[in-house]
């Protein structure tokens, strides 16, 4: 039941946050206006409306006029599509070759293109209602009439529009708005992972695993497993008194019959749950693949990388666009300083979130446990490429060595001190390799000696 369930959320999810979400009720929306415009004449009638004389006058003596009026708007808006979605590809394809590929994705689905796509698509669908209906009498009646001047205000609105949308496709590759969107999505990505680990069931502790005692469920599909339902988890290990021992880490791309997760009875039995064994006495077969269907709905497949969901791909893409900048094809390292700021403050805020790497009962029992990546590990990820690709620019270099020198500030645990002293020491490796001359020498040892930290840097190097 709950397969059945999931399934149908996972639709609508795709649906709120694909590029055809905002489009498809925008055109709806036209499109009722469209039907409602052709209704059968006689529902206006000038004479009994105030302002009679106006509305006469609104009202359009022949037939082909404004046939003739809704066929220019359809070709004027026809060519102002062609030419707004020409220049969507040029943006797409300069945001590609400079930043990242994995955001064009994001580019594409913002809300204000969807929107200037909703309303290009609703003119147009309104316009055609208008032209393929034909009037009724000699002439034109006054509620046709006065859809046709709707039809010239959408058109201008779409005008309005069409300036707007070159505003934003300009703005949106600038790569200050790149950079920013990417860190807020991460941001907010911790945020929620914050909220999280304060709830109640949540804990970090060492947790073992008897191996002898658990079974194996083994994948059936393959994709990036990035979205877990540890709650539902959790409450089916409490109803069977099981332990479940997930076998990857989150955002990890899995393969169809690649170990997903162990269970951990109190008795083990040996043989796989998906080979139809036992799942405990109390458990006929029935039950046993109920329970299977279950553990698997808990787990959710993307076919990319969601920051969303992890905020370990936000600073994974920040790198990688940094690394992108630093390329000899494109040579831009301010783009990669700029992202180096970014990964400060995202990298800061992990750097003090607690951590939780399993569910526990109200007993305080472990339940559900999984592999959390260590800030150890993401530190090195993040900045370590951008160090082989930098290194031979000392403004990176520099810009290295400030973002780990504000870190010692923020650190609150002796461990983070030695690990960022670490790395500081392979960056002032790389400045001091640079120092060629004396005016470089100067410079170099002004920059260490300058802003505070806790780490121990060579203060008279030379």
């Amino acid at each position: 039941m709950i397969r059945w369930i999931q399934q149908p959320l996972m639709w609508v999810r795709a649906y709120t946050t694909s590029i055809a979400y905002l489009p498809s009720l925008l055109a709806t929306l036209y499109i009722t206006l469209g039907l409602l415009s052709v209704l059968p004449a006689g529902l206006l009638d000038p004479s009994s409306l105030p302002g009679s004389d106006l509305l006469k006058a609104l009202t359009f003596k022949e037939h082909d006029t404004p046939r003739t009026l809704l066929a220019a708007l359809v070709g004027g808006l026809i060519s102002l599509m062609v030419f707004s979605f020409t220049m969507v590809m040029s943006v797409l394809t300069q945001a590609g070759a400079q930043f990242s590929h994995k955001l064009l994705l994001g580019l594409v689905t913002e809300r204000h293109h969807q929107l200037v796509l909703g309303h290009y698509l609703g003119s147009l669908l309104f316009l055609l209602i208008n032209l393929m209906v034909p009037n009724e009498g000699d002439a034109p009646t006054l509620w046709r009439s006065l859809a046709v001047y709707l039809g010239v205000l959408m058109m201008v609105n779409c005008l309005g529009m069409f300036i707007y949308f070159i505003h934003q496709a300009s703005q949106s590759v600038q790569i200050n708005a790149v950079a920013r969107r990417l860190a807020g999505r991460t941001r907010a990505s911790l945020s929620r992972l914050r909220e999280r680990n304060r709830g109640n069931g949540y804990s970090d502790r060492e947790v073992t695993r008897n191996d002898d005692h658990c079974q194996l469920l083994r994948a059936r599909r393959r994709g990036y497993v990035q979205q877990v339902d540890f709650a539902a988890l959790r409450a089916l290990a409490i109803e069977h008194d099981m332990v479940v021992h997930l076998d990857f880490a989150l955002g990890a791309f899995i393969v169809s019959g690649m170990p997903l997760m162990r269970i951990e009875w109190p008795n083990g039995l040996p043989q796989d749950l998906p080979q139809g064994s036992s799942a405990g006495d109390e458990l006929d077969e029935a039950q046993q693949a109920e329970l299977i269907k279950k553990l698997r709905a808990a787990l959710g497949y993307l076919d990319g990388e969601s920051v969303d969901d992890l905020h370990e791909h936000g600073l994974t893409q920040l790198m990688e666009v940094a690394i992108k900048a630093l390329s000899p094809g494109i040579n831009d390292p301010g783009t990669a300083r700029l992202c180096l700021h970014q990964l400060t403050e995202l990298l800061s805020e992990r750097m003090l979130l607690p951590s939780c790497n399993c569910c526990v009962d109200d007993q305080k029992r472990v339940r559900v446990s999984w592999a959390m990546e260590s800030f150890d590990s993401l530190l090195y990820r993040s900045i370590s490429p951008i160090l082989h690709y930098g290194r031979n620019d000392l403004s990176i270099c520099l810009a290295l060595l400030e973002l780990l020198k504000t870190l010692s500030l923020l650190g609150a645990e002796p461990g983070h001190i030695a690990l960022l002293q670490q790395h500081a020491d392979k960056v002032v490796d790389a400045i001091l390799a640079q120092a060629d001359f004396e005016i470089d020498q100067r410079f170099i040892e002004q920059s260490l000696k300058a802003g505070h930290h806790q780490l121990s840097l060579p203060s008279t190097p030379w």
